[in-house]
């Protein structure tokens, strides 16, 4: 029994070293609201610039997921991991620096590509260390650390907000520090002992899974990962179009779009738009993102635990199903004027619902449900795709909030949730306790 305990000690400090990838993740996503107040004077935005603007970290995201699946199958899960903080640690300087808006963007699309990288590799990461009795608490660790990075960064903020006219630049500029610690700590992650047993290495990787788990575990492992590479060959990103893949593929994909479509990241991303539109005075909107990410945090942490008790499926279901009534009541209080501390209660409820589970379960769901033959690639794109939809979300905010109104998207966030309850509830299904190994043919020939 000790020995299980120091086993799975040992698997929760690896995954959380690696998870530190989503506190840049957590940085470059909360930094935004606090320091838009400023970079609208700065830049002279429109909203058209704000939403680009905004959202040039997804398509940098969208490069970074690209380059990332092709260098883990290639190099590794660690190299690609140590990669992704020094992107982020350079383009955090650059961001700070920057003196006109093109090289600001230009900047901000950089720190996506760091993001980009670290969001997918991150979860995939953790799932290959991961028991499958542990898989959802462990993958779940990353939201864990990007609510963290929303949270300090949140913080931070507000104490800057009252140094003067450059505070925006302090906020940007602080991110070298959580990338150089990323960094350092990839230096004490073992690589991932299924990429060393796909690569040849089979000694080493047995030598890893032995320390995850016991000598047991690593000979079943060892076995089922073996055998889910028998007649493996180099392919390329035309595989996942086979039939026996595509509808984990779609389905895949479908979570991810749907994880930003649904359209929490608006308010997360545009916390002092929304709070300004009932009259709140820019301290009161920097406090709002505090609280946001309190609330964020607490039920990340409930989430945490429920992963592998409740289910995944479950967990999707009650998120898609709550915001959409949510949302309704939101966009009638936006639409109405009301009191920003009314308001306030209900976009956290909204917070804490998406926090335990859309936020976590769709990275759990997307670190498992892909066979091994195809994981680098499957989840590249998936993600690719998350970040597609993460842009099209925030660019179009500010344009359809002056076109409709504040509250009018929050109207078209309700359908999307309710479209996205019935697409979990036909095509997802249930994988918690299952290796991945186990998963391989869960999603096929549905």
């Amino acid at each position: 029994m000790e020995n299980m305990n120091n086993n799975t000690r040992y698997t929760f400090i690896i995954s959380f070293i690696s998870a530190l990838g989503g506190y840049l993740f957590g940085f470059d996503f909360a930094v935004i609201s606090g320091t838009l107040p400023f970079l609208r004077e700065v830049f002279a935005l429109n909203v058209w610039w704000e939403g680009f603007l905004t959202g040039s970290l997804a398509l940098g995201c969208m490069l970074g997921c690209m380059l990332a699946g092709g260098i883990a199958d290639k190099y590794g899960r660690r190299p690609a991991l140590m990669i992704s903080a020094l992107v982020f640690a350079m383009s955090s300087l650059g961001m700070a620096f920057s003196n006109t808006l093109s090289i600001f963007i230009g900047m901000r699309f950089i720190a996506g590509i760091g993001v980009g990288m670290a969001s997918m590799l991150s979860p995939m990461y953790i799932a290959e260390v991961s028991p499958a009795e542990i898989r959802g608490r462990n993958v779940s660790i990353n939201q864990l650390t990007v609510v963290i990075g929303i949270l300090i960064t949140n913080l931070v903020n507000y104490k800057l907000s009252t140094i003067g006219p450059d505070a925006w630049r302090w906020m940007f500029g602080l991110g070298v520090i959580p990338s150089l610690a990323f960094f350092i700590g990839v230096f004490w992650l073992p690589e991932s002992p299924r990429w060393l047993i796909q690569n040849g290495q089979v000694a080493l990787g047995s030598a890893i899974l032995t320390k995850i788990g016991g000598k047991d575990f690593a000979q079943k492992t060892l076995i089922d990962v073996e055998k889910s590479l028998l007649n493996v060959q180099k392919e390329s990103f035309a595989i996942l179009l086979k039939a026996e893949y595509r509808p984990a593929v779609l389905v895949g994909i479908g979570l991810a779009v749907f994880q930003q479509l649904c359209g929490i990241n608006v308010v997360f991303n545009y916390t002092s738009t929304i709070f300004e539109t009932v009259g709140a005075n820019l301290d009161r909107q920097l406090f709002e993102t505090v609280a946001i990410g309190i609330i964020n945090l607490i039920f990340t942490v409930l989430a945490m635990y429920q992963v592998d008790k409740l289910g995944r499926k479950p967990l999707m279901l009650i998120g898609s199903l709550g915001l959409s009534v949510l949302y309704i009541v939101i966009a009638l209080l936006l639409q109405n004027h009301a009191d920003p501390r009314v308001l306030s209660v209900f976009v956290l409820i909204a917070i804490s619902i998406y926090a335990c589970s859309l936020a976590p379960v769709t990275w759990v769901l997307i670190s498992e449900i892909f066979p091994n033959k195809i994981r680098g690639k499957a989840s590249s794109i998936a993600i690719l795709a998350l970040w597609g939809a993460y842009f099209v979300l925030v660019f179009t905010f500010p344009i359809l909030a002056e076109k409709l109104g504040t509250f009018g998207p929050f109207w078209m966030y309700a359908v999307v949730c309710f479209v996205g309850f019935w697409f979990i509830k036909l095509k997802v299904k249930e994988t918690k306790g299952k290796t991945l190994e186990e998963l391989e043919d869960v999603f096929s020939g549905d």
